[in-house]
């Protein structure tokens, strides 16, 4: 089977250590060129101040070495949240496939032209959001969109956690919008997938009793269809928060509830759905779903970047779809008003 020779630029996102252990699980499908150590150069805010083991005995490049590399074939971009798309428009005029992280700064507008212009010069770029591979949420998306649950009329999702201590606060404190731009943006971009763009959305921007009045380490946006109401909730201060992510989805016809949202945990990810009458070859009542034991987050996601890179698939996610997705997540951080 051929091999993708990658790259990885950066080491400080806070997906950067998750990214890289995927694509080690991987040596069938990605050659490992190189990564690009950004601790002592990455100038905006940012979690990472430390070197994971997962980088071990690797081979130290620069960006413009990256960049100029002899048959490298694609590269993953893992540097700050607001270095992001720097990052990824040099990769772009070289001409380089990316998988790109999550959220790409906040400039609306400076996104949408990158996003078109890779569909232009036909550079195959794959957002990391972390719930595109997650089979119960695709499943749950598929549902929606066959009609399984009748018309929805609601979705709450929730991305809250206790993680991190006072350094992540001290970093949310540095993000405008705090977590819902961190981590709100992993629910817009699949409640974008289900439902499509809103026709309104309101942020409601908080901060716990414990944390500077200016920290947003506890927020909510809610977004509005004509006949439905969509409710996003992240805090950072829930205790045992992490195993209690959730979605749940109420239709007419029927709900679905993924508890937790994800899990690696040596046990099955499981949904549960409830239809009123039957729909999509499941009869009515209550069912249980069983995806099994899923062992990495990115996997699924980093499998499908390949087939991207040589050319064997298409993208599953339209230029539209991640520009409304990083619109949806401005309005909803505070940061730019919803038309």
């Amino acid at each position: 089977m051929q091999r993708v020779k990658i790259a990885q630029i950066g080491v400080t996102h806070e997906h950067a250590n998750g990214k890289m252990k995927t694509l080690r699980l991987l040596p069938e499908i990605f050659e490992i060129a190189g990564v690009v150590n950004d601790l002592e150069t990455a100038k905006t805010a940012r979690f990472v101040h430390r070197l994971d083991p997962v980088f071990d005995n690797f081979t130290w490049l620069t960006e413009a070495g990256v960049l100029n590399m002899r048959g490298l074939q694609a590269v993953t971009v893992e540097v700050p949240n607001m270095e992001l798309l720097p990052v990824a428009e040099r990769c772009l005029e070289r001409g380089l496939p990316m998988h790109l992280d999550k959220p790409p700064g906040d400039d609306w507008e400076r996104f949408a032209r990158f996003r078109r212009r890779c569909a232009e010069k036909n550079v195959p770029l794959q957002m990391g959001y972390m719930f595109r591979g997650n089979p119960a949420i695709r499943f749950a998306i598929n549902a929606v969109k066959q009609g399984w649950l009748g018309d929805v009329f609601e979705v709450q999702a929730g991305m809250s956690h206790n993680y991190g201590g006072e350094p992540y606060n001290d970093y949310l404190a540095q993000l405008r919008g705090g977590i819902m731009f961190n981590l709100g943006c992993h629910l817009i971009d699949f409640v974008v997938a289900m439902l499509d763009e809103p026709v309104a959305v309101t942020p409601f921007l908080n901060a716990t009793a414990d944390v500077a009045a200016a920290t947003v380490n506890n927020a909510v946006a809610i977004l509005e269809y004509p006949r439905a109401l969509v409710t996003l909730h992240a805090c950072s201060k829930e205790v045992g928060g992490l195993p209690k992510r959730r979605l749940k989805i109420c239709g007419t016809n029927g709900t679905i509830e993924i508890v937790p949202i994800e899990r690696f945990d040596g046990k099955p990810l499981l949904l549960q759905m409830t239809l009123k009458d039957a729909a999509g070859n499941f009869p009515a009542g209550d069912i249980t779903l069983n995806f099994g034991v899923i062992r990495d987050r990115y996997e699924t996601q980093l499998r499908e970047f390949a087939a991207l890179v040589l050319r064997r698939s298409e993208n599953p996610y339209s230029v539209e779809h991640d520009c409304i997705t990083q619109k949806v997540l401005l309005a909803a951080s505070g940061i730019l008003p919803f038309h």
